[in-house]
Order: structure tokens, then C-alpha cells, then sequence
């Protein structure tokens, strides 16, 4: 390499740094006589020693030989020459014969800071430790008003006052759609867990003898219904059988307040008002057993969420003076990042479409913020609620939140966008745009 730097040196030249395209010249450029003329000169001037006569000419001999060369044309030192430049690349937007190319600016999405539809939800328990919205795979959302539930029709707006439980049974305490989006499980107050039927408008089975108290959290895993309540136990049901009692876990010495299976059905998240959050295996030898212990939060655990895109990772949440979000390794227990958010955490959800978290927050913040992952940039904060906004669940579709917070207000939040395959709705989707014409619940 040095070798080479040095001859391009010795013969006066410079390294070329720009236009490195090559360039073919076309054949009608070229003198091939006057090429292999130059090629030979010296080689016959050397042998017939007429070199040195050269160097011996008069100034007269040798003006005379110069002009006779230029009329000739064999003055020419280069053997290959262009013709004609090479023409410039075309101009465009993002090149010019002046400018280098620029890189693309990545698309930034457009997160609205503002709620697209305010509802009225009176009657809404202001209650951290419960659980009382739910949007089903058949986009009909449900929301528990102290002891009825109203069932709104997202894609044709319609609202309807579902079932109202006995002054002896409820208030409804917690509520979850199964994975038909047809059957939703109620939790009451006096320990019962109602199934109905949404289609039919009428009440399956009861399940009764699960817990001592009220049953504020539940979770469908397909066939099987995971009921929490504030005896601390978690309870399996099959709701196929009779005896629909199938496995009973030990492990929280507070209420139960957050349930969550992952994508998978074989892990189930638990988290309490002891603090504590558990990860049960149901493939381990021991499926009662619990596979990891999580103590690090400072109080209660609500929030849980599991990523969409890594199956093994799990999203907590803490109330009170924790106000932490934490991310877990479910395979081997580790705690993989921590995000002080300054305020009680009381809902999570991962975005469907992109690697984002959207978080819900009581006391003193009382908002939404959205976070990048894994950078956990806080990328928008939305606000509009008064109170604790306690409650949070997401459309089928991934792209809308509800929320529900303790200001007997319903909010809609359209913070994840649109999936990149989703097709723009025609004028007529347009016109029975969900919850585009109910001012209220009731």
C-alpha cells in the first residue's frame, strides 16, 4: 500500500477521493494509431539510439519539430481520452451534482394529547384493589356501575343496561369477557362468580363455595376461569364441569388484586396488596407451586401486563408510594429494568402494533403516559381525568384505550394508531364510527 502512494506521488498525481463511478469511453474516442504510435516511440528511439540526437537539436530544429507535431496532432500525452464528459446524474429531491444523497428522516407518528370521545359513568366505584372494565373480542365493551352492568356495542354505538345484581350480592367487584367475546364472568361482593351469556341475555351458572370474600380480579385462560379475591387465594375453574374447582393457589397473604395469563396459557401472573407479585408455571411439577417470588415493589400490585413480542416478559406495576414500573425475565426471575414514574401506577397496556407501554396513574398525577421500549422515553402524556384513573382496557384492534377513573368519567384515547395493514375505513364505516353519537353510559 505504501509502494503505491509513492508512485502516485513521483508522477505528480493525486489520489482521486469523489466520483469513484467508473466511466466507459466509447471506441469512436479513441486514435488507436496515435495510441500505438506512443506505445512504440521510445522503444525504437532507444534501440536506434536517436534519443540521445533528440536531446542534441537546435532551439530552431526543435521549435520546427514542436509545430510540426501540433499540426499532426501527436502532441497529445494521454493515449485514452473522452471524447465528451460524462453527462451529470439526473437531479432529484434528495440528489444533486452538488449535494451528496440524504438519508430518509424516519416518519415520527402523531400521537393525539387529547381524548376523542368523554363519557359519563356515575355510580363508578373509586376502588384501586378492583377491576371493572372490559372490551371483548366481539368489540362490545363492558363497564360496572355499583351493581349493574352496561354493555356498549362499539361498532354501532348502541348502549344497554346488561344485568343488575341484588343489594344482598354486590356491588360487582370485578368483570372479565371470555375469549368468545359472547360469555362474561362476573366477580361480586359476596364472594359468588356469576357467568352470562351476552347473546342470550341470561345467567349460565354461579360459582359459589371459591372464596370467603369479594372477588376483585379474574382471568380466562380458554376454558379455564382464574379467580382472585381478598382471602388471598387464586382459584382455577373449569367451567365446563360440575366440580369446576381444579387448582388452588397459595402464596399471597394479602388481596388479590391483578391476575394476568400469558400469550402462551402456561404462565399466570398474580400480583397483591402484600406487595408481592408471583409467577405460576402450570408445565412445572408443581403447578401450584410458585415459580418466581418478585418482592421488590413497596406496595400493592395491580398493574400487570405481558409484552405482545417477547413472550417471557412481564410488566408490573405498584400503587402507593412505589409509583415504579418494572420489567421481568419470567424464565429466570431477573428484573430487567426499573421506571420511576413519581406517581401510583394502576393500569398497564402494551401497544399491539409497536413497542410502547401505556401506563394509568393515580395520586398526584392522575393521567396516561405513554413509554418507549426499551428506552422508556416517555413519549406522551394524556391528560383529562380529575381523579384516579384506576381502570384501563384496549379495543380488539389494539389501537383505542378506554379509561375509567374515580371522576365518574369514561374516556376514549386513540394513543396506538393504526396497525401499518389496516385499510382507511370508506364514508360509509365512517358514518357508524364507534361511540360517535351516545353522550353517556345511562
Amino acid at each position: 500500500m505504501n509502494a503505491g502512494m509513492m508512485n502516485w506521488k513521483e508522477h505528480g498525481r493525486k489520489i482521486p477521493k469523489e466520483n469513484l463511478d467508473r466511466f466507459i469511453p466509447n471506441r469512436s474516442a479513441m486514435d488507436f494509431d496515435f495510441a500505438h504510435h506512443a506505445l512504440t516511440e521510445a522503444l525504437i528511439e532507444a534501440r536506434d539510439g536517436k534519443k540521445e540526437e533528440a536531446l542534441e537539436l537546435s532551439p530552431s530544429k526543435e521549435a520546427y519539430r514542436k509545430r510540426l507535431a501540433e499540426t499532426l496532432g501527436l502532441n497529445r500525452t494521454r493515449i485514452l481520452a473522452f471524447r465528451n464528459k460524462p453527462q451529470p446524474p439526473p437531479h432529484s429531491h434528495y440528489y444533486s451534482h452538488h449535494q451528496q444523497q440524504q438519508p430518509l428522516k424516519p416518519r415520527r407518528r402523531r400521537i393525539p394529547q387529547s381524548c376523542s370521545k368523554v363519557l359519563d359513568a356515575p355510580n363508578m366505584l373509586d376502588d384501586f384493589y378492583l377491576n371493572l372494565l372490559d372490551w371483548g373480542s366481539r368489540n362490545v365493551l363492558a363497564i360496572a356501575l355499583g351493581h349493574t352492568l352496561y354493555l356498549w356495542d362499539a361498532s354501532t354505538g348502541s348502549v344497554s343496561e346488561f344485568v343488575t345484581i341484588e343489594e344482598d350480592q354486590g356491588p360487582i367487584t370485578s368483570i372479565s369477557w371470555a375469549p368468545d367475546g359472547s360469555h362474561v364472568a362476573l366477580g361480586l361482593d359476596n364472594s359468588q362468580v356469576q357467568l352470562w351469556d351476552s347473546s342470550s341475555n341470561r345467567k349460565i351458572r354461579t360459582l359459589n363455595g371459591v372464596h370467603h370474600s369479594r372477588v376483585g380480579s379474574l382471568a380466562w385462560n380458554n376454558h379455564i376461569l382464574t379467580t382472585g379475591g381478598m382471602d388471598g387465594m387464586i382459584v382455577n375453574n373449569d367451567v365446563r364441569i360440575r366440580s369446576h374447582v381444579v387448582d388452588t393457589y397459595r402464596g399471597h397473604t394479602g388481596e388479590i388484586c391483578g391476575l394476568k395469563w400469558s400469550g402462551s396459557g402456561m404462565q399466570l401472573a398474580s400480583g397483591g396488596n402484600d406487595n408481592v407479585v408471583h409467577v405460576w408455571d402450570r408445565s412445572s411439577a408443581s403447578p401450584t407451586q410458585w415459580l418466581h417470588r418478585l418482592e421488590e415493589h413497596t406496595s400493592a400490585v395491580k398493574a400487570l401486563a405481558w409484552c405482545p413480542f417477547q413472550s417471557n416478559l412481564l410488566a408490573t406495576g405498584g400503587g402507593g408510594i412505589d409509583g415504579a414500573i418494572k420489567f421481568w425475565n419470567t424464565h429466570t426471575g431477573a428484573c430487567l429494568n426499573s421506571l420511576d414514574t413519581g406517581s401510583q401506577v394502576c393500569a398497564l397496556l402494551w401497544s399491539k402494533n409497536d413497542r410502547e407501554l401505556l401506563s394509568s396513574h393515580g395520586f398526584s398525577h392522575n393521567h396516561l403516559a405513554l413509554w418507549k421500549y426499551p428506552s422508556l422515553v416517555k413519549m406522551a402524556e394524556l391528560t383529562g381525568h380529575t381523579s384516579r384513573v384506576l381502570y384501563m382496557t384496549q379495543s380488539p384492534d389494539g389501537c383505542t384505550v378506554a379509561s375509567a377513573a374515580g371522576d365518574e368519567s369514561l374516556r376514549f384515547w386513540d394513543v396506538f394508531g393504526m396497525p401499518e395493514t389496516a385499510k382507511k375505513p370508506d364514508q360509509k364505516a365512517a358514518a357508524h364510527e364507534p361511540f360517535s353519537r351516545v353522550p353517556r353510559i345511562r
